[in-house]
């Protein structure tokens, strides 16, 4: 099986194409001011489920904007899955193709390998090539003529004391690598608020693989290189956000999901390589010592995060593209881009989930708390004390999962995803004196106001599953349904019958 049934997208303005022939990207002619006026007409058009919007004349406080801008890239699940190179209806068949490739069995004869050569084909291509003469340096700002001012970048809500980046590709990597050590790499997307021409503080929180190199590098006493790639190919962008395993680099599975080597190339003033055929790079130093205060900016909570000090970074070159267009985003209470992003990543994950607990039948993390505080897991119950197994196990599957403070255990016979389906689980199989497991003073999301310590708080299990066994001492009835001859007699008839009905919707 192929990884991919769409074309390969090398760069971002080739996806946009693509996605403007399919009448998934519009052109917005007028005037939008990049200070509050984008993140409206973005968040109008995502909650519509509109396509992605290329801002030909964005506005600055200073005056039109030096390039165009993009946004709502993947504000629908259907342009999510464009960027894995896939339909949405193959995301789980995608998921499962990845999950094997992490955890393949055993190879059964030479038929089986042979089956299995186009996921080999897409590993082997994900080692990265060096390209000189890459697309991202056809211009270079160096040293005093560094200015973040020719970037539109936006103010996304009132009361933000700056303009803010928010879909950056943060290159790092440890101080043991090499400059060409591309495995050891790390991409992550961390905002990057605008202190002036050439400095912008670096919000990355402590369990993140940048972090984690930070302090890496300040250990030594030693300013760490970073690189921030604006505007790359999807695959890249969205392997930068998936859950990966901490020995898995981000660069080499987008070659996996693209089905092509990356493209790299050495950045001009820093020791890192960079992807080639990105929209803009911003190279420099994230200091050993120096912070700044960041903050309040408007998060994925729906509330203004808190003002803490994080690591300052001084730019000491600005590359990019001819004629580029810059990548943005905003972050709110969902629905917003990530939130979209996260209920794709559920579908894509849910393979890998099920080979770690055999047990498991669906997961659903709704975007509406945070697409990661809430879990509700399905699962194929044979003895008793199952549920809580699955909590547990589930708090401790990903690093990401550790901050999900409430898991509802249900049965397979409940949809995870209708909420009308849980609430009677809930209603009907839960009993507050046996099925709720309280775990305190666990890590939490540090953003979590709720929590009594930041970053320090409680977790519920709630087992919403039938009892059986030790579990309870009462007969447990069986579920009320229709007789299967019954309904196949009426649905034989229901034509007939319904022709003079008025049906509305169910509420």
């Amino acid at each position: 099986m192929s990884l991919r049934e769409l074309p390969v997208f090398r760069d971002l303005r080739g996806f946009a194409r693509y996605l403007e022939d399919r009448r998934l990207l519009a052109r917005v002619g007028q005037p939008v001011s990049l200070v509050h006026e984008m993140t409206e007409v973005h968040h109008r058009t995502l909650l519509a489920g509109g396509p992605a919007l290329w801002f030909e004349q964005a506005q600055g406080e200073g005056g039109p904007a030096a390039m165009p801008v993009l946004a709502n890239l993947f504000g629908t699940a259907e342009r999510v899955a464009a960027g894995f190179g896939v339909g949405p209806e193959r995301i789980r068949e995608l998921g499962e193709a990845l999950a094997a490739m992490r955890e393949p069995a055993p190879v059964d004869g030479l038929a089986d390998a042979m089956s299995r050569w186009p996921m080999l084909r897409a590993a082997l291509a994900a080692h990265p090539q060096q390209v000189s003469h890459p697309p991202c340096q056809a211009q270079s700002f160096l040293g005093q003529n560094v200015d973040l001012g020719r970037l539109p970048v936006q103010t996304c809500w009132p009361g933000e004391p700056a303009p803010l980046i928010t879909w950056p590709l943060v290159i790092t990597r440890p101080p043991d690598g090499g400059a060409g050590d591309t495995a050891g790499m790390n991409i992550g997307v961390y905002r990057m608020q605008v202190l002036d021409r050439d400095r912008v503080i670096m919000r990355w929180l402590a369990h993140r693989g940048g972090a984690a190199h930070h302090r890496a590098w300040a250990a030594r006493g030693r300013d760490m290189p970073v690189a921030v790639a604006i505007g790359a190919d999807p695959a890249t962008i969205l392997s930068a956000v998936l859950p990966l395993p901490e020995t898995v680099s981000e660069l080499h599975f987008s070659g996996v999901l693209r089905g092509e080597r990356p493209r790299v190339a050495p950045a001009l003033t820093v020791p890192l390589l960079v992807p080639a055929d990105a929209e803009i790079v911003l190279e420099g130093y994230a200091s050993a010592t120096e912070t700044a205060p960041e903050g309040p900016y408007g998060d994925h909570t729906g509330y203004y995060n808190s003002v803490e000090n994080f690591p300052v970074m001084r730019v000491s070159a600005i590359t990019m593209r001819r004629n580029p267009v810059y990548l943005t985003t905003f972050t709110g209470r969902p629905p917003d881009e990530p939130s979209v992003i996260g209920a794709v990543l559920n579908d894509l994950a849910l393979p890998s989930m099920k080979r770690q607990m055999p047990e498991i039948a669906d997961v659903w993390l709704p975007p509406e708390a945070c697409s990661y505080r809430i879990a509700i897991v399905s699962i194929r119950k044979t003895y008793p004390g199952q549920a809580r197994r699955v909590m547990m196990g589930f708090w401790g599957m990903l690093p990401q999962f550790n901050y999900t403070k409430t898991i509802i255990v249900v049965d397979e016979d409940i949809d995870v995803r209708d909420w009308r389906d849980v609430a009677w689980a809930l209603a009907t199989r839960l009993d507050a004196s046996r099925d709720v497991m309280v775990t305190p003073n666990t890590p939490i999301d540090y953003l979590d106001f709720a929590s009594p310590e930041p970053g320090l708080g409680g977790k519920l299990g709630l087992d919403a599953t039938r009892k059986i066994g030790a579990e309870t001492r009462r007969e447990w009835n069986r579920t009320l349904a229709m007789a299967p001859d019954v309904k196949k007699r009426v649905d034989a008839i229901w034509p007939l019958l319904s022709a003079g009905f008025q049906f509305r919707a169910a509420p």
